[in-house]
């Protein structure tokens, strides 16, 4: 079963320690909150990128995809309501100046020396930059704060270029920034993350319906992905708490070690989005209905997934310890779909060219199937533990016996169960297992 007092010092030991997540600008001492993923990392990041797009895109009919600017016509961000009202009410201490969002302090003092607070003020979260040379008014832009307006903004493209029809969706992944007063939490807030999102233009009049087709849509990726369910919950937010534009929205939460937080939103835009920009660009944004010949601009439900506080939940989800002190072992029980790693290649001993020629023919093999990890440093056993820790489910050994049999030693990452297997027979014991 999962673990559910795992401590944060924990997962971020793990994730530097493995290769998953290092502090970012290190070297030069670091940047608050920022980070990059590792090898380990980058491989689990892609992976759930590509279960995201392969369920919500490429396994419907009715969803295609999109990848738009990170900086875009400023126009964009005053018709999103985004330049008037995306703030956070900021407060300083006047003793030691730390800046704190002042919604999510507990008392009236600073939480950091108990100093008196100035007034809270309103603060932009977006971005601001320049284009060109010259640092003028003129010039400004912003980098996106999120995906969505990208893909309001090319509605009217997609409609021209595609054969999609009322109920469909456009789906993209990418990079949002945001200058988040409060940050912390390892990945969990982070003012440069990714998110996944899909805008799905609907009838009005329809909306409920598809609203819940979509509630359970994510409920059934989360489970598919091996994120701990007993600690997802749902939140129905109350009308003063939700954005402008929605009408309904609910946050799917998850229990963190610092509280339960968000981990994904599901809401009901309803036109707001499209008839923002129909006003302010001029543009014809109504949808033509071919057999009706009516004209209407749509509604939206959006699901919207952040990538990184998907792999902190997936982190927390999937941690497992057994047996105590020397005799422990932390694994971490990603669905092989997942796992950065399919499987571990080893010859038994790297000082003995027969060992190493035979196991290298067999990576060769198995990695134009899956990715596939090598490793030959230490004893077998230090091996089998490091590839717990980054999640391998599968670990082939080749020993002495290989080179007069051609079988090969598998171990399971789960029960530590091994078995011998011929090499003729691990291709397709590793498809079944894996895809």
């Amino acid at each position: 079963m999962p673990s559910t007092d795992i401590s944060m010092d924990k997962i971020t030991s793990l994730a530097k320690r493995r290769g998953f997540i290092f502090p970012g600008s290190e070297i030069y001492g670091g940047l608050a909150n920022s980070w990059d993923y590792g090898p380990v990392g980058i491989e689990l990041k892609n992976n759930i990128k590509a279960h995201w797009w392969k369920t919500f895109v490429h396994d419907r009919s009715d969803i295609v995809g999109l990848d738009a600017a990170l900086i875009m016509n400023p126009r964009v961000w005053e018709a999103s309501g985004h330049v008037a009202g995306f703030s956070d009410p900021l407060v300083e201490c006047k003793k030691c100046h730390h800046r704190f969002r002042a919604d999510m302090l507990p008392g009236n003092a600073c939480s950091d020396c108990g100093g008196k607070l100035t007034a809270a003020k309103q603060f932009n979260l977006m971005f601001k930059t320049s284009i060109g040379p010259a640092e003028e008014e003129g010039n400004k832009a912003y980098l996106r704060p999120e995906t969505a307006q990208g893909i309001f903004v090319n509605f009217k493209n997609i409609l021209d270029t595609t054969r999609q029809t009322i109920p469909f969706g456009i789906a993209q992944m990418g990079k949002s920034f945001r200058n988040e007063i409060t940050t912390g939490n390892f990945i969990f807030r982070l003012r440069e993350f990714e998110q996944m999102e899909i805008e799905y233009f609907i009838r009005e009049k329809n909306w409920k319906k598809y609203f819940e087709e979509w509630r359970r849509a994510m409920l059934a990726w989360m489970e598919t992905i091996g994120l701990d369910m007993q600690r997802v919950h749902e939140l129905e937010v109350p009308s003063d708490d939700r954005a402008h534009y929605s009408k309904r929205t609910i946050d799917f939460e998850f229990d963190y070690p610092f509280g339960r937080k968000e981990l994904y939103g599901l809401a009901y835009r309803t036109d707001y989005d499209l008839r923002q920009h129909e006003e302010y660009s001029g543009a014809n944004l109504k949808y033509h209905d071919p057999e009706t010949n009516e004209e209407f601009i749509p509604h939206v439900i959006e699901p919207s997934l952040g990538v990184e506080r998907t792999v902190l939940a997936l982190l927390l989800s999937v941690y497992r310890e057994e047996g105590e002190g020397k005799e422990k072992r932390v694994y971490l029980k990603f669905p092989p779909t997942i796992a950065p790693y399919k499987v571990a290649v080893f010859p038994l001993l790297k000082n003995k060219p027969a060992l190493v020629k035979k196991a290298r023919e067999i990576f060769d093999d198995i990695k134009k199937t899956f990715v596939t990890a090598w490793d030959d440093r230490g004893n077998i056993g230090k091996r089998y533990y490091y590839q717990d820790e980054i999640g391998t489910p599968f670990c082939v050994t080749i020993d002495f016996d290989t080179l007069e049999d051609n079988a090969v030693t598998v171990r399971d990452r789960d029960t530590m169960k091994q078995e011998r297997l011929a090499v003729d027979e691990l291709k397709k014991y590793l498809e079944e297992k894996i895809i």
